[in-house]
């Protein structure tokens, strides 16, 4: 893929309300989050029942489809398991989820909520480095020479103690001079893309997300915790998004999802 070092991967998406668009969240959302955050509290413990789709619509929280679309990003996010005949219960802390969200979802609940993590997700091995773009297609994306620098950053998400995604962002260097501290290995005070427009006045807009699956590499498998024989492939998932300003392309974002992990654009 990219530079001389592999690094954890993973990608973002601007979250750019389009304009005229309301700034609530859905009404679905809204019943996800108000459930998310009782279960969190302990008002529902591991292996209860959430109330049934019907119940919920009785007690006002919305239509039918708006209840299922709650319960269904529920179970996207690792919180319920949904078994017909059994109805929806809540996980423990321990299961593992089998989904992810896409840092397009990701950005989009951060927005909303001002959660940037899912419950029991933390991230672990925030990096930033300069290296060469030895990687022809992402230089093409970034519209740069093969070989000039481009700034890394990047971070595993962990569930459970289990790495689910690698995040890698690959930064135009040009985005160093009104942000200098992506430098630094730490967070932002606010989300680079909302800073660099509070800094420069330019919109940041996102790209298409694409995907495609390829084979892991070893640092990745490593960062997975997975080990198997050197004569062993194994698939891994990878989603893409570009982002770029009014000057052209500004950043790449990429998500590497753990082998056997699905995606779920549902924030």
């Amino acid at each position: 893929m990219l530079l001389t070092e592999r690094h954890t991967h993973r990608r973002e998406r601007s979250w750019r309300m389009p304009p005229g668009a309301s700034k609530s969240p859905s009404k679905w959302r809204q019943l996800a989050d108000e459930i998310a955050g009782q279960i969190a509290r302990g008002d529902y413990a591991p292996g209860d029942r959430l109330p049934s789709v019907q119940a919920q619509v009785s007690a006002g929280k919305g239509a039918i489809a708006t209840v299922h679309r709650a319960y269904q990003t529920l179970e996207a996010e690792g919180l319920v398991r949904t078994m017909q005949g059994s109805g929806t219960t809540v996980l423990p802390p321990e299961s593992m989820p089998s989904g992810t969200l896409t840092g397009a979802a990701r950005l989009e609940r951060l927005r909303r909520t001002g959660r940037p993590l899912a419950p029991r997700e933390k991230y672990t091995n925030l990096r930033a480095v300069l290296r060469s773009c030895s990687d022809p297609e992402i230089a093409n994306l970034l519209g740069i020479e093969l070989y000039d620098e481009v700034l890394i950053r990047s971070r595993t998400f962990v569930t459970d103690e289990k790495p689910t995604a690698l995040a890698l962002n690959m930064i135009h260097t040009r985005a160093l001079i009104p942000l200098p501290e992506l430098l630094e290995e730490r967070s932002t005070e606010k989300f680079r893309h909302d800073l660099y427009t509070e800094r420069t006045a330019k919109t940041i807009t996102a790209g298409p997300e694409r995907s495609t699956a390829r084979l892991a590499s070893d640092n990745e498998l490593a960062e997975f915790r997975i080990e198997v024989p050197a004569n062993v492939r194994v698939p891994v998932l990878v989603l893409r998004t570009v982002y770029s300003d009014e000057d052209g392309p500004l950043e790449v974002w990429e998500d590497i999802l753990r082998p056997g992990m699905w995606h779920s654009s549902n924030a």
